[in-house]
């Protein structure tokens, strides 16, 4: 197997966070998820496929191979430690750490890898709400699917798109913020939290952000089609 680059290790992370998510792995949710266009896509997916980290059937399902599967595991868990280090003890804005971490995991040691956790203590997820240990996912459910009147814990934002992150930053949204959904609409979500701030966000963006909702609507992980931050803005 050949050494993965840069770009085939973001495939492999946006292929993970799909299996995580119990999405089907298909080129049409790589390009929906990473925001590119099919045939960028198409071609990076037959260069996975040719180096022996994917395989694909007949209906062009993709599926880790067993080299292809640990790979991405470790770069995912690279990726979330690194942003969970650089906002816990560097003490960098979660919304500035995510590309910041893609630049540093492709050459991080097992050494440093150890230092890091060690650094982080109990941390157990990412600042963005993802476990940082693969195979601890608490399943939530999009905010935009929660009836008015419910009451909310965020989770974690299922897209960490830059521009994503710094609109959810200045919203007031973060991991752990828990309140009332007081206002939902087909352009907006209100969530007024438990110390009476009102957090708004569009509800394209409400359906990457995952929740515990009571009552409860089905789980479902959504992949928009365009994300509209703002009239004039698309993000991802």
């Amino acid at each position: 197997m050949a050494d993965a680059t840069v770009a085939e290790e973001e495939y492999l992370q946006t292929l993970f966070w799909l299996h995580e998510a119990g999405l089907a792995m298909t080129g049409a949710n790589v390009a929906r998820a990473m925001q590119l266009s099919p045939p960028t896509v198409h071609e990076m997916i037959g260069r996975l496929e040719r180096d022996g980290y994917i395989t694909r059937d007949a209906q062009k399902a993709i599926s880790f191979t067993s080299e292809g599967q640990e790979h991405a595991e470790q770069i995912v868990r690279r990726h979330r430690l690194i942003e969970r280090f650089l906002t816990d003890v560097l003490g960098i804005p979660w919304d500035e750490v995510h590309e910041e971490a893609e630049r540093l995991e492709h050459a991080m040691s097992p050494v440093l890898e150890e230092r890091m956790l060690a650094a982080i203590g109990d941390a157990k997820t990412c600042p963005h709400g993802h476990p940082i240990q693969v195979g601890h996912r608490v399943e939530g459910v999009p905010l935009a699917d929660v009836s008015q009147g419910a009451e909310v814990t965020v989770l974690r934002f299922e897209n960490e798109a830059e521009d994503l992150l710094h609109y959810l930053k200045d919203s007031g949204l973060e991991p752990g913020v828990a309140g009332t959904v007081a206002e939902t609409d087909e352009e907006r979500v209100v969530v007024e939290s438990q110390s009476g701030d009102r957090h708004t966000v569009s509800r394209s963006v409400a359906e990457t952000v995952s929740v515990l909702a009571d009552p409860s609507p089905p789980p479902r992980v959504t992949l928009p089609e365009q994300l509209v931050l703002a009239k004039d803005r698309w993000g991802m």
